[in-house]
């Protein structure tokens, strides 16, 4: 049996297959939700687990595969009997029986690891407490739709180190991109790790505890809410991270066309201040908006 296409983080792809998938997204929003993609998926059916909650996440992906002809099943937390004790493993050996995917949102990777081994049908990563690789492949595709290609360009990560972060480490290596990630040291989390591999893949991908260091001359500043699902939003954190805000001030120290990304739920004067994330150089909404379009292009590749 030919073993399922999943899709779980993007250091397990090669810059090819990412490539591929990208100008999939690219060419599916091209043609709108009324092209030959219509059908692609007709028939198909895909299981969606959400162990945290979620806005885009869910519509983009229920949205895509009702565009790609396909539909979409949704068990929240309360809806499985994952809540009850059963594991990822039976859970995925149960659900291969009944539909073609499986997306889950998740917290732990090892939850994600185990449904991944043990169902034989493709498994998308929505989320995890350690990566987030579909927003990045909307990221890199809205970019690009600005600015162009976003090879040996430079990006700059103000704030928190979190599972948004550690998936822009992978993908400046798969995408030839420079990062700077400037973020306190006593909130990284998985630098070590990352540090190894990405010397391993000759990656162009630097810390410091500096955000204006990391900002000068870049092409692009991203940036999340301080406080992930399940962190503690205590003062001392929003105290830590306060150098951090990407204010106008801050933006200035960044190329005269650079734009601003936050892959949302944002909270105007913490992470970033309004006249930045409602400003000129946003590009928000347009990268909210590729999140179905680059769900697309995932769900055509794990499912074709």
């Amino acid at each position: 049996m030919t073993a399922p296409r999943h899709f779980l983080d993007l250091d397990r792809f090669d810059r090819n297959t990412l490539r591929s998938i990208l100008d999939t997204a690219v060419e599916f929003k091209r043609e709108g939700d009324h092209g030959q993609s219509r059908k692609l998926l007709d028939g198909r059916t895909l299981a969606m687990i959400f162990e945290k909650p979620s806005t885009r996440t869910r519509v983009s992906f229920e949205v895509a595969m009702w565009q790609l002809g396909g539909h979409a099943i949704i068990l929240s937390d309360s809806d499985s009997q994952l809540i009850r004790g059963e594991s990822m493993a039976d859970t995925g050996r149960v659900l291969s029986r009944y539909v073609d995917a499986i997306m889950i949102r998740t917290t732990h990777a090892s939850k994600l690891a185990e449904l991944a081994d043990y169902s034989t049908i493709p498994v998308i990563n929505g989320l995890t407490d350690e990566s987030h690789p579909c927003q990045l492949m909307a990221d890199i595709m809205t970019y690009e739709e600005v600015r162009g290609s976003i090879v040996d360009r430079k990006v700059a990560w103000c704030g928190d180190s979190n599972n948004v972060s550690r998936s822009w480490v992978h993908a400046a290596v798969r995408f030839g991109f420079r990062l700077r990630l400037a973020s306190p040291e006593a909130l990284r989390t998985s630098e070590d790790h990352d540090r190894q591999w990405i010397a391993a893949e000759n990656g162009d991908v630097v810390y410091t505890e500096d955000p204006e260091e990391a900002v000068a001359d870049a092409d692009l500043v991203v940036t999340d809410t301080w406080v992930s699902m399940g962190d503690d939003p205590g003062e001392s954190r929003h105290n830590i991270l306060a150098p951090y805000r990407v204010t106008k001030a801050l933006m200035a120290k960044a190329k005269g066309d650079a734009v601003f990304m936050h892959c949302l739920p944002a909270h105007r004067g913490q992470e970033v201040t309004a006249d930045v994330i409602d400003g000129p150089q946003s590009i928000v909404w347009d990268e909210a908006e590729n999140r179905l379009h680059a769900q697309k292009g995932i769900l055509a590749w794990c499912l074709r």
